[in-house]
């Protein structure tokens, strides 16, 4: 959600020739911080103004489609499908408005924080909500991951045990272990600083010295790679069965169409999902870890700490920022892929699909169609010569009676 431009406060004062490149690429900009300051920050906060109102239309859009779909009886049993839905658009969308009007007053003050937070307390609150609904999604995704699964592997237990009661016994529990986890530095037990360039708060992952920092970052950074590996597992579940009950029912029937073309919708988005979960979180949780083992952590890049190793660190920083800009993409296409490309692209995607399978029916006809006329002319004539030596004889019989 940050760009390029940087504040004379957040860039090393003490970089030496071997980072000379890594000024030009990264900082290029507060090179002439004096002369084009203001230019430079209004280009910037274009990025997260774009992101902040494409998040918001994407999830409440998908909140009032799910709000419709849950309102119809004939929905009855997909409501615990559709309350993980909307949950999941709800927490994406008050992340956005929480954490996104801030990185914009940032980027509004020459990305100086100091000056949007003097005391520091919005940095907390900053990390917090950055915890928060980092957490939450995943864990709405593996709760949805394994209610598809017990609703295709195990239909009659789902159906006789899965109440909506439970559903939203289960959310509100996701909800609230996440919000007090996200509250131990606030309580003594990790830390939340301010990252490079300046433009946000999040967990640090170098300050070892820090009572329960390293078990925090850790514990994040597992809990996040633990959810993913949950809904990646049930996701390939509910595909293997899908397929598999797909195999075994006739192909002759109605309902066995149907049921080909949901399977199909199905597993489509399911391999999207797993494919957005994996590219979004799996580059920050893995980075997470790696800087964690060597205690070197993102706001170091705006210190003197990072003439002491400038190559690594400037590759974990670049890394890092790209991470936490793809974990931020996720709750952009969270509702498009759970429910808004369902109806729009799934759809298409199978008359597409339709099309090509009754052209080739069309053209296969088309080449066979001279060899049947052939043949039909061949029949044809046959029965012609066939007819004519019939009357020939009749004649000739006829003559020899006669006579």
């Amino acid at each position: 959600m940050t760009s390029k431009c940087q504040s004379s406060d957040v860039l090393p004062q003490n970089l030496t020739a071997g980072t000379m490149t890594w000024e030009k690429n990264v900082s290029k900009s507060s090179q002439d911080r004096t002369g084009n300051g203001a230019s430079c920050g209004s280009v910037s906060v274009f990025f997260p103004i774009v992101m902040m109102i494409t998040g918001m239309v994407g999830n409440s859009l998908a909140m009032l489609l799910v709000s419709s779909a849950y309102r119809k009886k004939e929905n009855k049993r997909k409501k615990s499908f559709l309350l993980c839905i909307g949950s999941l658009a709800l927490t994406d969308l008050f992340g956005q408005l929480l954490t996104s009007p801030i990185v914009i007053s940032v980027y509004r003050a020459d990305l100086k924080w100091k000056r949007v937070d003097p005391s520091g307390t919005l940095c907390a609150f900053f990390g917090v909500c950055m915890t928060t609904f980092g957490l939450c999604p995943l864990f709405l995704a593996s709760a949805m991951a394994i209610e598809r699964a017990l609703a295709i592997t195990a239909p009659h237990w789902y159906s006789h045990y899965m109440k909506t009661s439970v559903t939203k016994q289960v959310l509100v529990i996701i909800w609230c272990l996440v919000l007090i986890f996200a509250l131990l530095p606030i309580a003594g037990v990790g830390q939340y600083t301010l990252q490079w360039p300046g433009s946000w708060c999040f967990i640090s992952t170098g300050d070892k010295d820090i009572t329960g920092n390293t078990f925090f970052a850790t514990t994040f950074a597992v809990l996040g790679i633990f959810s993913l590996l949950v809904t990646l597992s049930c996701n390939v579940m509910t595909i293997r069965a899908l397929v598999t009950r797909c195999k075994t029912k006739p192909s002759s029937t109605q309902s066995s169409k149907q049921w080909e073309r949901l399977t199909t919708e199905t597993v489509i988005q399911l391999m999207g999902i797993m494919c957005v979960l994996l590219t979004c979180w799996s580059p920050l949780l893995v980075l997470m870890l790696k800087m964690i083992s060597t205690h070197t952590s993102s706001h170091q890049c705006s210190s003197a700490a990072v003439s002491l190793s400038p190559q690594d660190l400037q590759m974990d920083c670049n890394f890092f920022l790209t991470a936490i800009r793809l974990a931020s993409l996720n709750q952009i296409l969270d509702p498009w892929v759970y429910l808004l490309l369902r109806e729009i692209l799934l759809r298409k995607f199978c008359q597409v699909a339709s099309a090509v399978s009754k052209c080739s029916l069309d053209v296969q006809k088309e080449t066979q169609s001279p060899l049947d006329a052939l043949n039909k002319k061949a029949i044809q004539n046959d029965n012609v010569h066939k007819q004519s030596l019939n009357m020939g004889n009749s004649n000739l019989n006829g003559g020899q009676e006669e006579q």
